[in-house]
């Protein structure tokens, strides 16, 4: 039996509806908000959108009624780089951090990355998905309905491919929808330190192979940076990947110019993560491979940088600019989409409609999931959001609180906040 929903009295039904492809340039603030708006859902996909008056005539004695009560609804946002399974957190970090210490001086001395390796190495399984639960519950209460879940705290084959299982659990369990990325190449483990190149053969040789033959990944993803994977060891890595079926992602130019963009735009890469230093060179070659950057506010702010990518240039060159959380132990802890939204309008002066636009829809496409996900229109997937604002724009302006009232995935509600 058909099951339908109707949710009504919508203020602001924010569809973002437009052309099948990502938004750049004036489009980013082309919210297609339907005022007054209504939607009708039917077995977890969206049916119809429109006006209060156009939907409700549709409605009939069967139909589940969801009174909005003059609130907002948007899509569920896409967070599109996230490494949301880890074992134990590095708050004693974060407090040596608030006395001065550096990142980079924590990780010189065995913490950073390692820190967490050791800890997720140290977790079965069953642990990693315990919570991994909880910090699904987090991205949703914050409306976030899908995310990118990277590898990346194992860095043996074993490890890497417990972390990818525990992602295939985690979206089988969960509401959450996970995207899975290996990122393998997320770091040299300490073991490895003074022989880079049989890592790198390890990598190649054993690892992305049996993430390709257990099909746990649709992408591979590279921290490129000089002090970490350089851009030979990781144009290699790269192309190892493709060589398996992977779709390409990169950390680039995070911490410093190290080419990494245009390694991205030389490979071809789905996107290009971070970019904090990337130049205007850099932006140029991402335009003219079509590359989607992906800009983590929260990670520049978490360590206390001041060094934000250039998110206006990249729009005024027509880049399909995307935001997301990069929720990870170390350098942003935070599931918090709005908290994102809030820092790319006050440190990336992006407006609060291109944030909202980088969130969802290009978001969507950044993981080659536009066609079903980032947008309220009729046919996609019934992820939806009922945020407790007046107007789209309060979900930067207001920060710091949980906006989301209720959270639907699949037309299922999946959290209501009482």
């Amino acid at each position: 039996m058909s099951q339908t929903l109707a949710v009504i009295n919508c203020s602001q039904l924010v569809t973002l509806s437009g052309p099948a492809r990502p938004r750049v340039g004036p489009e980013l603030r082309q919210l297609s908000i339907v005022e007054d708006g209504a939607m009708l859902v039917r077995d977890g996909r969206i049916a119809t959108i429109g006006t209060g008056s156009e939907v409700e005539r549709l409605i009939d004695n069967d139909c589940e009624i969801v009174d909005a009560g003059g609130r907002i609804v948007l899509p569920g946002f896409v967070d599109a780089h996230a490494h949301p399974v880890f074992a134990g957190t590095r708050a004693n970090e974060f407090e040596e951090r608030s006395q001065g210490a550096t990142y980079q001086e924590i990780a010189a001395r065995g913490g950073g990355i390692q820190s967490t390796v050791n800890a997720t190495r140290a977790a079965t399984l069953d642990e990693l998905v315990a919570t991994g639960k909880r910090y699904a519950e987090w991205f949703i209460r914050c409306g976030t309905t899908s995310v990118e879940a990277k590898s990346g705290y194992g860095l043996t084959v074993e490890d890497e491919l417990k972390i990818l299982r525990a992602i295939k659990r985690l979206d089988e369990e969960t509401p959450l929808r996970y995207v899975p990325t290996f990122l393998g190449a997320h770091s040299i483990p300490a073991e490895y330190k003074a022989r880079r190149d049989t890592y790198v053969s390890l990598l190649l040789d054993e690892m992305l192979p049996r993430v390709a033959a257990e099909k746990l990944a649709e992408f591979c993803d590279v921290f490129c940076e000089e002090t970490v994977f350089t851009i030979d060891e990781s144009r290699k890595i790269l192309s190892g990947a493709r060589y398996h079926g992977l779709g390409l992602r990169i950390h680039a130019d995070q911490l410093s110019l190290s080419g990494g963009a245009k390694l991205a735009a030389e490979l071809g890469t789905v996107t290009a993560d971070h970019l904090e230093h990337t130049d205007a060179a850099g932006i140029a070659a991402l335009k003219s491979a079509g590359v989607q950057p992906v800009l983590l506010p929260g990670s520049v702010y978490a360590l206390d940088s001041s060094h934000y990518p250039a998110a206006r240039e990249m729009i005024d060159a027509g880049l399909a600019i995307v935001l997301a959380t990069d929720f990870n132990p170390g350098s942003s802890p935070t599931p918090a989409m709005p908290m994102i939204l809030s820092l790319a309008s006050t440190q990336m002066k992006m407006t609060p409609a291109e944030s909202i636009t980088a969130a969802t829809i290009n978001a969507a496409y950044s993981l080659n999931r536009g066609d079903k996900i980032g947008s309220l229109e009729a046919g996609k997937v019934a992820d939806f959001v009922i945020h407790d604002c007046d107007d789209y724009r309060d979900l930067a302006y207001f920060f710091g609180i949980e906006h989301p009232w209720q959270v639907y995935a699949g037309g299922r509600r999946v959290f209501r906040r009482l």
